[in-house]
């Protein structure tokens, strides 16, 4: 798994939204206005925070010396590892002011009994085993052999007494925290070895703050300093949200501005005049822009964009002259020029090996497969041009927001669904607004937006929740106990009628992917990895979605592929799963045989009676003659053929290869073209 290291911390590494890097540097600024920053809050006496961990690292450096030397002897035995680890261990804790940790061999939440090493103050579960142990892979805890990391998440998840754990092998130190999302690792990693190896004492002075005894010293762990402090992380994810649909509404306006002033893009102005190429389209092709960026900012700040087997050398290259995050860099630098365009033509060296066939291993990047990456996505913009200075900006307003005046960048790596359904939500509000000369592009609210036209608002997380535990729970509990579990699984279809940017899908497929990856891991917790690929497999076959908004259909597909994205695997193929059409309103051959029913007539409120009761009687006249056309054998425009059958087939193609994507692409093409289909599309459509 990718290892992604907090800004400003090279021995830090941090997963989902346990602590931010911004309250992790307000932390180790020891900000005054954060809650238990003080040296009364550390309980020290005459010492401040910086000298208490100084004394602390002094300590540590002899105790990690006589640790080391064992761990590096040739042929030692487990048993001294385990003894050597555990005597490290002890120390690190005395340290941190625990004292003595007796031991705990395991605890019980609800039915189950889960095995630790150490329960501080009967309200911080610890799991410590051997260095020579991974943290994500099964090992010996407490007579059991078990994943360390998914055995304290998996406790604290089942657990109403225990909120925050520890888990550590001597050379990661963890903090967990309680976690129902059934999502992604959250998780807060101290790299005690490169630490102590490499004397890299900013780095313990962090660990010293964050992991202090006085962190988790209260009688209820909802009174945690910690807990306090991840509090601070949820209002900070609030506050920054909102600047970021703000953000992205910049973001669009400064490309589409940016392409309309650029000189050399007189075919797109003339496109635009002209009227063939509509203001809507141009403004879809421009949103489909952010999601790539924003698509590569979550992908490069998870570590998930390059080929697993990609050497260091082109990593290197591309992280060093090529990747979104240079632009991000460069984007809180000076201002650049107008007259130079060189920074997109690097953009689209990414954009275009990403469409490959396979890839670009000189960059280290894989072939994603996917139409938001294609060339036809944004046929406009393709060949276009756009200065330095309107990219640079767009890609600020994208990648940071702004705090007491100075820039923050924006959290992209753990970016959810349901912050992309927000920011989506506001972007139905608008509408492009284009000048009749072609060379002015703006974004205004209107009373006609997309967001009112088609229906479409967000539903929040709560909601769906409570849905997905009346609704989903029920049926994956029956699919488990069936004899081939993960067959049953994977065979459920759960579809979402007014899908949005996915948020309800996501979920969903969250609480299947949990499900799968245990059946697959034989009753044990899945590791992270297995859990991911469990997670690509139900989204490819079992997540459907329609949406009468085109844009949604989008950025649901765009929101399962962030969501799901394997560094071995293309993007899965979803143009047969998410689809763009009206699942209120609609009717079948064998309905339309039928006629229109009575009920369709019936006065409601706002409705002239008289109206009603006059096609409600013309009706009933014609019905009869109606009946007598559509009485006969299916007429040749009704005719479905097999449509389904190529579904399955289509289906039935494998996906983890760029040619299985290429072959389901092609294969559900010639399905569109053929006759069944569009006569049953015209009959569907009238």
């Amino acid at each position: 798994m990718a290892r992604h290291k907090s800004s400003g911390f090279s021995a830090v590494r941090t997963e989902g939204a346990l602590l931010s890097h911004a309250i992790l540097s307000r932390a180790f600024a020891l900000d005054k206005k954060l809650v238990g920053t003080g040296e009364a809050a550390y309980g020290f006496s005459g010492l401040t925070v910086n000298e208490a961990a100084a004394s602390a690292y002094n300590a540590l450096c002899s105790a990690w010396s006589v640790f080391s030397a064992v761990r590096n002897r040739e042929n030692v035995a487990p048993d001294e590892l385990r003894r050597a680890t555990r005597v490290w261990v002890n120390q690190v804790f005395r340290r941190l002011d625990y004292g003595t940790m007796p031991a705990q061999s395991s605890v019980v939440a609800g039915d189950t009994e889960y095995p630790i090493t150490h329960l501080y103050a009967q309200n911080l579960p610890i799991i410590a085993v051997a260095c020579d142990a991974d943290l994500d892979r099964e090992t010996r805890t407490g007579g059991v052999k078990r994943r360390p990391h998914t055995t304290a998440q998996s406790l604290l998840n089942a657990s109403d007494d225990y909120l925050w754990a520890f888990v550590t092998n001597g050379l990661r130190w963890r903090i967990l925290r309680d976690d129902n999302s059934l999502s992604r690792q959250s998780l807060l990693e101290f790299d005690l070895e490169a630490i102590f190896e490499g004397q890299l004492y900013t780095e313990f002075l962090l660990f010293f703050i964050v992991c202090h005894q006085s962190r988790f010293a209260a009688v209820k762990p909802e009174e945690f300093i910690i807990e306090k402090w991840h509090a601070e992380v949820s209002a900070e994810g609030k506050r920054a949200l909102d600047t970021l649909r703000e953000s992205v509404k910049e973001a669009i306006s400064q490309l589409g501005q940016g392409f309309l002033r650029h000189p050399e893009n007189a075919d797109l102005r003339a496109q635009l005049v002209s009227g063939s190429l509509d203001k809507q389209d141009y403004y879809r092709q421009l949103l489909r822009m952010v999601y790539r960026l924003i698509f590569l900012f979550k992908a490069e700040d998870r570590g998930l964009l390059f080929h697993p087997e990609a050497p260091l050398e082109a990593r290197k290259l591309y992280t060093e002259s090529y990747s979104t995050a240079r632009l991000r860099a460069l984007a809180i630098g000076p201002e650049p020029s107008e007259r130079y365009a060189d920074l997109y033509c690097q953009l689209q060296v990414i954009i275009r090996a990403l469409s490959a066939p396979n890839g670009c291993p000189e960059l280290g990047l894989r072939s994603l497969g996917s139409f938001l990456f294609s060339a036809s996505s944004v046929s406009a913009l393709d060949s276009a041009s756009i200065s330095n200075r309107a990219l640079r900006n767009a890609i600020r307003s994208l990648a940071f927001t702004t705090e007491g005046g100075r820039p923050m960048p924006v959290n992209y790596r753990d970016l959810g669904s349901e912050e992309l359904g927000s920011v989506y939500e506001s972007l139905l509000e608008l509408h492009p607004e284009l000048s009749c000369d072609g060379t002015r592009f703006t974004l205004a609210l209107a009373a006609g937006n997309e967001r009112k036209t088609t229906g479409s608002y967000y539903t929040p997380d709560s909601l769906i929740q409570c849905l997905l535990d009346s609704a989903l729970e029920p049926v994956a509990a029956e699919a488990l106990r069936k004899q081939d579990p993960e067959k049953a699984i994977l065979a459920l279809r759960i579809c979402d009628p007014a899908c949005g940017s996915g948020h309800f899908l996501i979920a969903a497929a969250h609480r299947l992917a949990a499900r799968l990856a245990t059946v697959r891991a034989g009753g044990d917790e899945p590791g992270y990895d297995e859990y991911m690929r469990a997670l690509r497999d139900i989204i490819g076959n079992c997540i459907y979605g329609v949406d009468i908004n085109p844009m949604s259909v989008e950025l649901c597909k765009v929101s399962l592929w962030m969501e799901a994205l394997d560094p071995a695997r293309p993007l899965s193929f979803l143009d047969h799963h998410i689809q763009c059409g009206n699942s209120l309103l609609g009717t079948t051959p064998g309905l339309m045989r039928q006629g229109i029913p009575e009920g369709a007539f019936t006065a409601l409120n706002g409705d002239d009676k008289d109206t009603c009761a006059y096609y409600k009687a013309r009706n009933k006249r014609e019905l009869a003659g109606h009946l007598a056309l559509f009485g006969r054998n299916l007429e040749p425009w009704e005719a479905l053929g097999d449509i389904g059958t190529g579904m399955a087939q289509l289906s039935a193609i494998e996906d983890d290869t760029v040619e299985g994507i290429v072959a389901r692409q092609a294969a559900y093409e010639r399905t569109l073209a053929s006759a069944n289909y569009e006569n049953g599309k015209l009959l569907a459509d009238m």
